[in-house]
């Protein structure tokens, strides 16, 4: 907002949906499995992506008549005293409406030793990101959602160059990075789509994990004629295309219980995590991140709570 001539955010610390996560349900596999992130966003979104399936936050614009405020500081001592072992912005397009209460609470996250993680579309500008690394910020769980013309139809005409351009570069800074693609039956589904970001991750190397997650109409998806859930089969198949090209760990999200939601050794194909949704059954990797049967190394960033 505009007031004489100096602008003011009107969502810094007014958050929504505070609670505790799993680490899992970001989804995050590779990153301090097992545990808990205090979760939170704000209002609003820098895309209008028309299936969302958040739209109840993303698509609501801030009100600063309805507005709470939770300090830096409470919201560090929230995550202490519920025993997370880290932090998550996630739920809306949390880098653009709290961005500059990112960068205070990553802040003091570090005092902490709290991990810092951010669920994000990457559509930002370098410098944004680049501030974000600098204070703190240390693993990314990015929204992949199509190709070009996806993004052009479905996300208000957004350009997907901008996405990976920023995954490029966070890698490149050493952040952790895991990819999700939300498979949307006749919108992002076809054998080129998936190839396109099958190909564009392996760039990022081939340990990058790669989420296929399962889609259900949702805001308005049934306007644009998107009506039915992802069928195991797509899922599947998708997988399978992504571990032929070369990726080491791909998954499958929103199925739970299928065997997709498991890693596996890319080595001797050993069971390392088995999963049920978002909670963690069995664990086999060493402590120093190698495979029990074979040594292969399993890239895993920070200790498992289990």
């Amino acid at each position: 907002m505009n007031r004489g001539g100096k602008l003011y955010t009107l969502t810094y610390g007014d958050l929504t949906s505070v609670v505790v996560n799993p680490i899992e349900k970001k989804p995050l596999f590779h990153y301090w499995p097992g545990s808990g992130a205090l979760s939170a966003g704000s209002w609003g979104c820098n895309l209008r992506c028309i299936y969302c399936q958040n739209y109840t936050l993303s698509m609501v614009d801030a009100d600063p008549k309805r507005a709470s405020y939770t300090s830096p500081e409470a919201f560090i001592r929230l995550a202490l005293k519920l025993g997370a072992q880290g932090l998550s912005f996630t739920f809306n397009e949390a880098s653009c409406t709290l961005f500059e209460y990112i960068l205070d609470c990553f802040k003091l996250a570090s005092q902490h030793g709290l991990y810092r993680n951010l669920n994000t579309n990457a559509y930002s500008t370098l410098e944004a990101l680049e501030l974000l690394i600098d204070t703190g910020l240390d693993s990314l769980c990015i929204d992949i959602k199509g190709d070009e013309e996806f993004y052009r139809r479905y996300c208000n005409g957004a350009d997907v160059e901008v996405v990976w351009r920023n995954a490029i570069e966070a890698r490149r800074r050493g952040l952790h990075i895991e990819m999700v693609n939300l498979l949307i039956p006749g919108a992002n589904d076809d054998e080129g789509c998936i190839m396109e970001i099958v190909e564009r991750t392996l760039r990022l190397g081939r340990d990058t994990p790669l989420h296929f997650t399962r889609f259900y109409p949702a805001y308005r998806a049934w306007e644009y004629g998107l009506r039915s859930a992802t069928s195991i089969k797509t899922l599947e198949k998708a997988r399978e295309m992504a571990l032929e090209a070369g990726l080491r760990y791909v998954y499958i999200g929103n199925v739970p219980g299928h065997p997709g939601e498991n890693t596996y050794c890319p080595e001797c194909e050993a069971l390392l995590i088995e999963r049920y949704g978002f909670s963690i059954l069995d664990y086999r990797i060493t402590e120093d991140h190698r495979c029990p049967e074979c040594g292969h190394p399993i890239p895993i960033v920070g200790k498992a709570i289990l």
